[in-house]
C-alpha cells in the first residue's frame, strides 16, 4: 500500500489523561508531522523527534503531541469511518482529513474534554474551520452512538488494518487469532531492556533502579527509557523477542561467528556476551550508514571481539573476511516486519501485499549465499521479525529443498498476543559433516 492510499479510506481507546487544555500549536505540529509522514514517507518517530527538537517543546506537550501522532495512525480506518458517518460521506481534501482524524482522535480515543479538542483544532484548521468545528461539535453529541457503531464493522475498520493484511491473516491462522494479533497491534508497546552482562557494574546497578521490572532472562521493562543507565552501557534497549536467535545459534567461546545482517547490534552484543567475549564475531551489514551506529553500539557495550564491516551478501564484491569459514552464522534478514506492528506503526501503510513473495525471494538469496562460508559440522540461525509463513517456514522449506546437505535442527515462532512480546521467527540449520 502506497501512503497516498489510506486517504481513500477495536475501538481500543488509550487510557491518557490531559487535565488541561494544551496550546493549539500542538495541534498545528501534529498536522504536520502527519502530512509530512503522509508526504515523505519517513518514519513517524523520526518525524517527530525532529519536530520536538525543533519547537522546543515542553515534556508535557511533547507527550501529547506523541499520544495525538501516534494514536491517530494506529486507528487511521476507525477515524475515517467516524468521519465518514458525521460527513455523509462528503469528499474531503487531505489537509482537512487530518485535522478531521486529529480532533476525532482526541475526542472518542484519548478522552480530551470537548472544549479543548473541538476549540483548538479549529483554530489550527484554518480555511477549513468551520467545516471542522461543525463535524466535531456533532461527533461530541453523538459519541455513546459512534462508539456503538463500531462493534459492527469488519476487523480492518475496527482495529485499522489494511484489508489485505487482515484477510490474509485470516486466511493463515483463522479469525480468533488474526482479531487477537489487530487488536494486540492496538496497544503502545511496552518498553524493555537487556542487562549488558559484558560491564561488570551493570547487574548490581539496574537492581538498585526501582522503575525496572525484572522479566527474567536478563530483560527488564520500564516505563521510559533509562537514558544514563543505557548511556553507560549497562543495558540496551531490545524487546525479549529478538534474544531467541543469538540463544538458538548458542555461540561457543572461541568460535568464529558471522552476524551477516548486524545493524543496529543488540544481537551481535548477545553474541559476544553469550561467548563471555572470547572467539571472534564478524559483523557485517550491507548499509555502511547503519556501520556507524552498529560501531558504537558495540563500543559502549563493552564488545571487544567483534570486527565491523560493510558486506552485502547479495553484492559483487569479495567478502572482508576472506576465506574464513564459520563455526556459526547468524541471519537476521531483511523482512515485512509484520511481528513487530504495535511497535513501528508506519509498518501496516506501507506494507504492500506483493512485497511478501518480492521479500521471500530475497530472503532465500541471502541463506543461500551465507552457505557459502558455514564450515561443514557448523550451524546457521535463520531470523525474522516476521509472523508470515510465506518469509519462514517458507523459506526454510525452500532452502532444504534446494541444500540436501542442511537438516532443521529446531525452530519457533513467537506470535505476540501469546508471548506477549514482539513477533519473531528463527530456525537453526546445520550443514552435515
Amino acid at each position: 500500500m502506497t501512503v497516498d492510499s489510506i486517504d481513500l479510506f477495536p475501538l481500543t481507546p488509550l487510557k491518557t489523561s490531559h487535565s488541561s487544555s494544551p496550546s493549539t500549536s500542538v495541534r498545528n505540529h501534529a498536522l504536520d508531522v502527519l502530512t509530512d509522514w503522509q508526504k515523505s514517507g519517513r518514519f513517524a518517530t523520526e518525524l517527530l523527534d525532529e519536530r520536538v527538537r525543533r519547537a522546543v517543546l515542553s515534556p508535557p506537550n511533547a507527550a501529547f503531541l506523541h499520544d495525538i501522532v501516534f494514536t491517530t495512525l494506529r486507528n487511521i480506518s476507525l477515524l475515517d469511518f467516524w468521519a465518514d458517518q458525521l460527513t455523509d460521506g462528503k469528499h474531503l481534501d487531505h489537509r482537512t482529513r487530518w485535522l478531521l482524524r486529529i480532533g476525532l482522535c482526541q475526542l472518542l480515543l484519548l478522552g480530551v474534554p470537548s472544549h479543548a479538542a473541538v476549540n483548538e483544532t479549529v483554530a489550527a484548521a484554518g480555511r477549513s474551520g468551520a467545516l471542522v468545528n461543525a463535524v466535531l461539535r456533532r461527533a461530541g453529541r453523538e459519541e455513546a452512538k459512534l462508539h456503538a457503531m463500531v462493534e459492527a464493522q469488519p476487523l480492518a475498520v475496527r482495529y485499522s488494518h489494511p484489508e489485505f493484511m487482515v484477510r490474509r491473516w485470516i486466511k493463515i491462522m483463522g479469525k480468533a487469532k488474526a482479531e487477537a494479533l489487530c487488536q494486540w497491534n492496538q496497544e503502545p508497546p511496552h518498553t524493555y531492556v537487556r542487562l549488558n552482562a559484558l560491564n561488570e557494574e551493570a547487574a548490581e546497578r539496574l537492581a538498585k533502579m526501582p522503575e525496572l521490572t525484572d522479566v527474567g532472562e536478563g530483560f527488564y521493562q520500564c516505563e521510559t527509557a533509562p537514558r544514563e543507565a543505557l548511556k553507560h552501557g549497562l543495558c540496551y534497549a531490545q524487546d525479549p523477542s529478538t534474544a531467541h536467535a543469538p540463544r538458538m545459534l548458542a555461540p561457543k567461546p572461541g568460535e568464529m561467528v558471522l552476524d551477516a545482517c548486524a545493524a543496529p547490534g543488540g544481537k551481535t552484543a548477545l553474541l559476544a556476551e553469550i561467548m563471555c567475549n572470547e572467539g571472534r564475531i564478524f559483523a557485517c551489514d550491507s548499509s555502511p550508514v547503519r556501520l556507524t551506529r552498529l560501531r558504537e553500539n558495540l563500543t559502549r557495550l563493552k564488545v571487544r571481539i567483534a570486527q565491523v564491516h560493510a558486506f552485502d551478501l547479495l553484492g559483487d564484491a569479495p567478502p572482508p573476511f576472506g576465506d574464513v569459514l564459520f563455526d556459526r552464522i547468524l541471519l537476521d534478514v531483511p523482512c515485512s516486519n509484520s511481528g513487530v506492528m504495535r511497535r513501528r506503526i508506519d509498518v501496516r501503510w506501507r506494507l504492500q501485499e506483493e512485497e511478501f513473495a518480492v521479500l521471500a525471494e530475497t530472503q532465500r538469496r541471502i541463506v543461500a549465499s551465507a552457505l557459502r562460508f558455514l564450515k561443514p559440522g557448523g550451524s546457521l540461525v535463520y531470523s525474522t521479525c516476521s509472523i508470515d509463513p510465506e518469509e519462514n517456514q517458507g523459506v526454510i522449506k525452500a532452502i532444504l529443498e534446494a541444500h540436501p546437505e542442511l537438516e532443521m535442527i529446531e525452530s519457533r515462532l513467537i506470535f505476540p498476543p501469546k508471548e506477549q512480546t514482539d513477533g519473531a521467527f528463527a530456525a537453526r540449520l546445520v550443514k552435515k559433516a
